[in-house]
């Protein structure tokens, strides 16, 4: 059986809590790069990178491990 968690950001993710994850894209004020995952609470948990080759491969890596993790 898969990981039930991935870390990202600082957070700890339930894989099976996660219901979406948004298109990568620039954050406000010059802050890089982001993307959001939004829970089965409705909670949203922002994950922001300082450049765009590291946001795009956090964004990656949880999308393979949702892929890997089995329900």
């Amino acid at each position: 059986m898969a990981k039930r968690t991935h870390d990202v950001a600082g957070f700890t993710l339930v894989l099976d809590k996660i219901v979406m994850i948004s298109g990568l894209f620039e954050a406000k004020n010059n802050e890089g790069w982001a993307f959001n995952v939004r829970l089965v609470s409705g909670a949203r948990v922002a994950v922001k990178k300082p450049d765009r080759n590291a946001a795009v491969l956090e964004r990656e890596l949880l999308i393979k491990a949702l892929n890997a993790y089995e329900a």
